[in-house]
């Protein structure tokens, strides 16, 4: 008998109505990167997320470029963002010669230290080398505490950019995620709860600097009949049948909220009674949209380490991860000071996220369970 069928961790699930938006904009020849399917993604990313000003581009990582260089980060400058993250969120101020910092997290919500924060800012002012922008993650889809890292920013008028790319339909208060600072980067790469096959948006209150964006993201081509260039652009627009597909996505964007939170909650059902099993716990501030379910295992308690579970699973084809590897531990960034750390450390060596995709089975999170609770402990 061969293996069971490939269990993934978080793979595109379909609404039923991207083909439509497809065949609309192959109606009207709209194959091109540009045409209406863009303009009404952008729209309705911005009515959804609350922001005035969206636009689309190739992936979250060329939204963070752009609003970096907007914010005018050249070399020599320093970019502090959260250590415990995905590398496209801090690797865009490399990109532009910037130094970076990193903050450690804290473990209400996983999510940039704000006390931890300050004490970088405060060391920062006392050398005349403060920060040019701060970048906090929104880790696996719950909200960074903006207004604390705001209220810490603000009298260095220091712009925030909120790093919201797996944090779509989640929420901070009353707004939504993203709300938190000068601008807010999404994703809708294969992986996320939505996605365009790989795309990204950039969000914002600020018209110019949305238009801005939109600009640079097209060849920053000036107005004019022929080709006019005073400034290097970047190829990085989403393009019209990419935006199709986002269409039909945002269209369930609640329910695959709703499900994924299941998902979480079934988990918890099934394998909190084990010894050493804890999950990642929801900010009293907001609603975490549960992108993926991570645990922490005890290896003490538990009696296998997080490695020996993920290669349990493996080897009955069922895809999981650990968790981010902190960015002031990764070789391209040893020379980095880091606030803290112990704590994104301890996440990252405790850490394991499990398959969460919305079209799971009951049967499928029974299949992950059992391996779990069937592994051979010491």
């Amino acid at each position: 008998m061969g293996k069971p069928e490939r269990l993934f961790l978080s793979p595109p699930h379909m609404g039923g109505t991207e083909l439509d938006h497809i065949h609309e904009a192959f109606a009207v020849n709209y194959i091109s990167p540009m045409g209406p399917q863009l303009a009404a993604f952008e729209k309705r990313c911005a009515e959804i997320t609350g922001f005035s000003h969206c636009v689309a581009v190739q992936s979250g990582t060329a939204a963070m470029h752009l609003v970096l260089r907007l914010l005018e980060i050249e070399p020599g400058d320093t970019v502090l963002a959260s250590s415990l993250t995905f590398i496209g969120s801090v690797s865009p101020a490399t990109f532009l010669g910037a130094k970076l910092g990193f903050i450690d997290s804290d473990r209400t919500s996983w999510n940039m230290d704000p006390y931890l924060l300050a004490e970088a800012l405060a060391h920062m002012a006392k050398r005349g080398t403060l920060p040019k922008a701060i970048i906090p993650t929104d880790l696996y889809g719950q909200c960074a505490d903006y207004d604390a890292i705001n209220d810490i920013a603000a009298p260095y008028a220091i712009p925030v950019v909120v790093d919201a790319a797996e944090a779509l339909g989640a929420t901070y208060k009353d707004r939504h995620a993203g709300h938190g600072g000068r601008a807010a980067v999404y994703s809708f790469n294969g992986n996320k709860i939505l996605t365009t096959g790989g795309g990204g948006v950039l969000a914002s209150d600020h018209r110019a600097l949305v238009e801005q964006a939109r600009w640079l993201s097209q060849q920053a081509r000036d107005d004019a009949p022929h080709y006019e260039h005073t400034t290097i652009g970047y190829n990085y627009r989403l393009s019209n049948i990419a935006a199709a597909i986002g269409l039909g996505q945002l269209e369930v964007l609640p329910d695959r909220i709703r499900r994924r939170r299941e998902i979480f909650q079934d988990y918890v059902e099934r394998l909190s009674d084990l010894p050493g099993i804890t999950f990642m716990p929801e900010a009293a501030y907001g609603t975490h949209n549960r992108w993926l379910t991570v645990v922490q295992i005890d290896a003490d308690t538990f009696g296998a380490t997080p490695e020996q579970v993920r290669l349990a699973l493996e080897a009955e084809n069922i895809e999981s991860r650990p968790v981010w590897k902190p960015m002031h531990l990764q070789p391209v960034f040893e020379d980095a000071r880091v606030w803290g750390g112990a704590v994104s450390e301890e996440l990252f060596a405790r850490g394991l996220c499990l398959p969460s995709g919305t079209a799971m089975a009951d049967s499928d999170l029974d299949r992950v369970a059992d391996v779990i609770r069937g592994l051979p402990r010491a």
